[in-house]
């Protein structure tokens, strides 16, 4: 594999020394860019997107061509996992992904198992060729969902507002709710370090869902299944570290908790005041975030001043990668996502003298 031109993303991670604050977006290959659009029209589907590595390397470039970013992230779906395990991912237009085949019964949950990860081969060879095509330019960044949200949409059928099915077995058969999260677990740690033999240079699992619980739940339900997975990761390939991000939508409340799970970063959302976040989580953990994603429907003025006030609030020394608090929106001007990026290059520098 070439050396890192870059690695400047990977040593905020590890809280080493770095001369500016590395940025990437959560989504950044996606619909708000019309060459993303012109690509997923050339593949038909987002899942034939998703399966064509020559189409899902060309999109998760697409970005880097337009924006100075500090990493890449694999251009995949969280879903492929529950797919592999035969539960018919589809997805409606307009209504997001759903499954064919939904896990409400025990007959179901019992037989449910980890996929061959042969069947996620597609993904595989997509890192594969992504890190090819970098060629050491910036770091490739693999991903995963946590075991609870994966969870939510497997037996809820699709996404959801307010979780009832899933709840309900949480709280009437917690029994069969942590079987499934305990099959998803393993299932997420052997795709994240197949995905790290495959070139995969740090990782997130995106806990998108985690938020939805209540305390107690959130521990037992979410953060024990995303702690046995990173006791279960590769950490060193190719000669050094691979970072693990973790990422709770609505996880402010658990930073402390978070921390302590053993992963090198967690990603906040826009709720949580960073520099409080640091503060609590000391030298645990770097952090990623947390610029709310529709502050880019602001002014260029506006977009800089949000950046200011978030590496402000950070403050000197390294251990902060500037991202959005989730995706960045489809309907984000593709001009404003590059005055956020170089925004955060210019205005964090003071930071790190």
């Amino acid at each position: 594999m070439t050396a890192l031109k870059n690695d400047t993303f990977l040593r905020a991670l590890l809280k080493e020394p770095v001369e500016y604050t590395p940025v990437w977006m959560m989504r950044q290959a996606g619909r708000y860019l019309p060459e993303y659009k012109a690509t997923r029209a050339q593949a038909g589907s987002f899942l034939d997107l998703c399966k064509n590595t020559e189409l899902a390397t060309e999109v998760t470039i697409q970005p880097l061509e337009r924006f100075d970013l500090d990493a890449a992230i694999l251009f995949s779906d969280i879903l492929t996992v529950p797919d592999a395990m035969g539960l018919g991912l589809y997805f409606a237009e307009g209504e997001g992904p759903k499954f064919e085949r939904v896990l409400q019964h025990e007959a179901d949950i019992a037989k449910l198992e980890v996929p061959d990860m042969v069947k996620l081969r597609y993904v595989f060879d997509a890192v594969a060729s992504i890190r090819s095509a970098l060629d050491g330019r910036v770091p490739l960044i693999g991903f995963s969902g946590s075991p609870f949200t994966l969870a939510c949409y497997m037996v809820e059928g699709g996404s959801s507002k307010e979780f009832r099915t899933i709840k309900s077995m949480m709280y009437a058969r917690p029994d069969l709710l942590h079987k499934i999260l305990d099959v998803n677990a393993q299932a997420v740690t052997a795709y994240l370090n197949a995905q790290i033999d495959a070139g995969a240079q740090a990782v997130q699992i995106f806990d998108t869902w985690g938020g939805v619980l209540s305390d107690a739940a959130f521990a037992e339900f979410s953060l024990h299944y995303m702690q046995q997975i990173i006791s279960g990761l590769k950490r060193e390939n190719e000669g050094r570290r691979v970072p693990v991000i973790v990422f709770t939508k609505g996880g402010g409340l658990w930073l402390e908790q978070m921390a302590a799970i053993g992963a090198d970063a967690l990603g906040l959302d826009w709720t949580c005041n960073i520099g409080q976040a640091r503060s609590r989580v000391g030298s645990q953990v770097a952090l990623q975030g947390n610029f709310d994603p529709f502050a880019l429907f602001g002014t260029p003025d506006s977009i800089r001043a949000e950046t200011a006030r978030i590496l402000a609030a950070y403050g000197e020394g390294s251990g902060h990668v500037f991202n959005l608090g989730h995706g960045i929106n489809q309907h984000a001007d593709p001009e404003h996502a590059k005055i956020l990026v170089d925004a955060v290059h210019e205005l964090s520098r003071p930071y790190h003298r």
